[in-house]
């Protein structure tokens, strides 16, 4: 049997009968079955280890959140050029005495941002760029030891099986790349121009968001229990496509977004729903052709920002209303209005965010609320392709 079969009551081999303390079905679509646990990694854990497991994957979500969230006040205070080289081990150190923070800025004065952008900046104002960049790199670190020295305990003593494990190590292949490119980004700033790529921000975005929900997602693997929601075959695979296709708008969104801060096109056009007192700001748009006015100047970049946040929350409404007209378990639509009330609020904050001109703390809660929109969706997804198919040949009594 599949692990998505629907289980038929009676007989002396129905689910019912091999577990008997779970009560057999009883003829509604939206009920629980039994999954066979036998063939699934996720069960043949003893949930005393399936919990400390969570709890571990728990907090390097939490710590992936932390530092997204130091990370968007860095780029807005202009802090992410500040420490301009790379020192793994020995830069957890931070300067401990005044030659070394004279060292520090020395350093930093050979480089275009303060040679172009602050010439006249004073140690004490370095100091407070500094401990942006030193902070957020601290943060980055100390979550790879706190993935590291609990997955050898887990290893060694046995408790971490071989699919778990190989799901852990592409988490840490995530992180190790994630700070690859966040140097990388670094280094594209110190050679000639003192600003980093948006698309390298974008990739450092999108990675720092995929680790948050592998993160998510192997937290609901180890939620999962032998007992699931039952739903009609045809509502989950309408339901999961529809995930997947708010999922996509969701992603698009950040990808602009990123597009949006790397190129500070949240400081021009700062009125709502109008940029320049049209809908669509043609006369601004110079690039040939003209769809890369879409991917590399504010104007474009902002107004497309503009234009897939409004889909997405109509998409989010669509979602609602179609899990509700599909009969979907009382937890998938759950997720889904809590999905649309978190994507709502994720626009009034963006658009507030921008007559405002980009106020740090605004910018922050913006940004990190898409995480939370993206472990929502996530959870959303793992829950509806968990879901049992309820048996087609069942009926509502009368």
């Amino acid at each position: 049997m599949s692990a998505f079969d629907a289980v038929q009551d009676g007989g002396s081999g129905s689910a019912a009968a091999r577990h008997p303390q779970i009560p057999p079905h009883r003829g509604r679509l939206n009920s629980e079955v039994v999954e066979e646990p036998h063939d699934d990694w996720r069960l043949r854990l003893p949930e005393s280890a399936r919990r400390r497991i969570r709890h571990w994957l728990g907090t390097i979500a939490a710590m992936t959140f932390l530092v997204l969230a130091v990370g968007g006040v860095t780029r807005l205070t202009h802090s992410g050029l500040s420490i301009v080289d790379w020192r793994p081990f020995v830069g957890v150190v931070p300067p401990l005495s005044q030659s070394e923070w004279v060292d520090n800025f020395e350093r930093y004065q050979q480089f275009p941002e303060y040679r172009q952008l602050r010439p006249h900046m004073t140690l004490a104002e370095y100091k407070r760029i500094f401990f942006w960049e030193y902070l957020h790199r601290v943060l980055a670190r100390l979550t790879g030891l706190v993935f590291l020295v609990p997955f050898a305990f887990f290893w060694l003593s046995g408790t971490i099986t071989r699919p778990l494990a190989w799901r852990a190590l592409a988490l840490f292949a995530l992180g190790a790349t994630q700070g690859m490119v966040g140097w990388l980004m670094v280094q594209s700033g110190l050679i000639d121009r003192p600003s980093v790529s948006h698309y390298g921000l974008a990739a450092h975005l999108f990675l720092a968001l995929a680790i948050f929900g592998q993160c998510i997602w192997l937290i609901r693997d180890l939620s999962l229990g032998v007992t699931r929601p039952a739903v009609a075959a045809v509502a989950r695979r309408r339901a999961g496509r529809a995930l997947i296709a708010v999922g996509g708008l969701l992603g698009l969104q950040i990808v602009w977004g990123a597009f949006v801060a790397g190129l500070k096109a949240g400081l021009v056009f700062n009125t709502f729903p109008l940029m320049d007192g049209a809908l669509v700001p043609f006369t601004h748009w110079t690039s040939s052709p003209a769809a890369l006015d879409l991917v590399q100047q504010p104007s474009g970049v902002q107004w497309l920002h503009r234009v897939i946040g409004t889909v997405l929350v109509v998409a989010a409404y669509l979602l609602r209303r179609g899990f509700r007209q599909l009969s979907m378990d009382r937890t998938s639509i759950t997720f889904s209005v809590v999905l649309l009330w978190a994507t709502a609020a994720q626009y009034a904050l963006g658009v507030l965010t921008l007559v405002l001109f980009v106020p740090v703390g605004f910018a922050v809660a913006h940004q990190a609320m898409a995480m939370v929109i993206v472990g929502l969706w996530v959870g959303a997804v793992h829950h509806v392709r968990h879901l049992a198919t309820a048996p087609a040949t069942r009926r509502v009594n009368s």
